[in-house]
């Protein structure tokens, strides 16, 4: 399984006039986080796309318990959910240092061709596939 913790800091830039960080930047946290996990596990994205494998998000939510402020260091752990070939989710939780939840969310994603035209990897990509099967989050 790889490592599924991703650790930032909060930029000034992402703060607002209460100096916390803009709600809306947790999913782009969330995103970072997934990008990393994929990378980790030999999905980059980037490479996917040059093979003609396009991943929308489909759905995204958090929910805000604390706020993080500007430099905080912020631990956003990442586990795929669900994997199906065709449909993934993710859920994150992300922590402020002393390990106080700041926010915690989802987002789901599909895959499609450059067309935009549904596709699952199980047939057109099983090295992907296999990827992504073998990284599914266990509880243990």
């Amino acid at each position: 399984m790889a490592e599924n913790i991703y650790v930032r800091r909060a930029n000034y830039y992402e703060t607002d006039q209460m100096g916390i960080v803009h709600h809306s930047n947790h999913i782009r946290y969330f995103e970072e986080a997934r990008l990393s996990f994929m990378h980790g596990i030999g999905c980059d994205v980037s490479e996917m796309e040059k093979s003609g494998i396009i991943i929308p998000n489909t759905d995204a939510y958090a929910k805000y318990h604390k706020p993080i402020r500007f430099y905080d260091r912020v631990y956003i752990e990442v586990r795929l959910e669900k994997f199906n070939g065709a449909v993934m989710r993710y859920e994150y939780t992300a922590r402020l240092e002393n390990g106080d939840i700041a926010s915690t969310g989802y987002t789901t994603h599909c895959f499609t061709d450059s067309s935009f035209k549904p596709m699952t990897l199980k047939r057109k990509f099983p090295e992907y596939y296999k990827k992504l099967k073998d990284n599914i989050w266990r509880e243990e």
